[in-house]
C-alpha cells in the first residue's frame, strides 16, 4: 500500500463504495475523494477535523474520536436519512442506526465525559480559526517533515508523493540496520512513539491536530543531528 489506486471503476450494481480516507499504518491518504455513482461510505477516524471536506459528497461517515476529535470512547456517525433501513436483514437493535437516529443518539447511556471532551476540542478548533486554519497548520507540519525526509541522506519515504498522508508520516532508513540506533537516539532526545506499526516496521510520525509545528521542527533537528553523527563516524 505505497500508493492509492485511482484507475478503477465502481460497478453500477454495487451497494456502496467504502474508503478509508487516511491509512494510519501505511501512511497514505486520499487527497481528492473518488467520484461514485453509488453511495459513498467513509471511515474518517484518523483525519476527520484535520482538513476541510465536502460532507455532501458522502452518504455515510463514521469515525472514532481518538485521533482529532476527542477522547477514546466516542464514535461519530453522519448518515443520510435515505440510507437508513436498507440492510435487507434483521439487525440487532444497538447496531441499527435507525435506533440511534430516532432516539437523538441517546438510546443508551452516553459516554458523557468522552462527549464533553469532544465539545471542548471542537471549541478549541473554532477558537483557533476553524478547519481552514487547522488544515493550514497540518499542511505546514507535513511539508516540513517530508522535506527533511527527502533531503536527509539517511532516510526515505515509503509512500508515493501524491498520496502521502498529512497525519501519519511513514519513512524508513536507507540502511535498515541503523533503524534501532536512530530510534534510541530519538527517544533520548524526547522523540517518542516513532516506531512504525508492527506489521510494516520503519518509522511513523503521527502529527495529528494536537501536535505542534515546534514538535515537528524538533524531530527534524534530531534527524539532522543523527545524520551528522553518522557522517563523522564514517569519515
Amino acid at each position: 500500500f505505497t500508493h492509492i489506486e485511482k484507475d478503477f471503476e465502481v460497478p453500477a450494481d454495487a451497494a456502496y463504495l467504502h474508503i478509508t480516507t487516511n491509512n494510519t499504518i501505511f501512511g497514505n491518504q486520499w487527497a481528492q475523494m473518488p467520484s461514485s455513482n453509488v453511495p459513498l461510505v467513509a471511515d474518517m477516524s484518523s483525519d476527520l477535523f484535520s482538513r476541510q471536506l465536502d460532507a455532501n459528497a458522502f452518504d455515510l461517515i463514521y469515525a472514532g474520536a481518538q485521533k482529532n476529535l476527542g477522547a477514546a470512547g466516542t464514535t461519530l456517525v453522519c448518515v443520510r436519512d435515505r440510507m437508513l433501513g436498507k440492510a435487507g436483514r434483521e439487525i440487532p437493535t444497538m447496531l441499527d442506526y435507525r435506533t440511534h437516529a430516532e432516539k437523538g443518539s441517546m438510546f443508551n447511556t452516553p459516554p458523557v465525559f468522552a462527549i464533553y471532551t469532544c465539545m471542548l476540542n471542537m471549541e478549541w478548533i473554532v477558537e483557533n480559526g476553524g478547519l481552514a486554519a487547522i488544515e493550514e497548520v497540518n499542511n505546514a507540519k507535513a511539508a516540513r517533515l517530508y522535506k527533511e525526509i527527502d533531503e536527509n541522506p539517511l532516510f526515505k519515504g515509503t509512500v508515493a508523493v501524491e498520496d502521502r498522508s498529512r497525519m501519519n508520516v511513514t519513512f524508513i532508513m536507507n540502511d535498515r540496520d541503523k533503524e534501532a540506533s536512530f530510534l534510541k537516539f530519538a527517544e533520548e532526545r524526547n522523540c517518542v512513539g516513532l516506531k512504525g506499526h508492527r506489521s510494516v516496521g520503519g518509522f511513523r510520525a503521527s502529527i495529528y491536530n494536537a501536535l505542534t509545528l515546534e514538535s515537528v521542527e524538533h524531530l527534524c533537528s534530531v534527524m539532522q543531528e543523527f545524520a551528522t553523527v553518522e557522517e563523522s563516524v564514517n569519515a
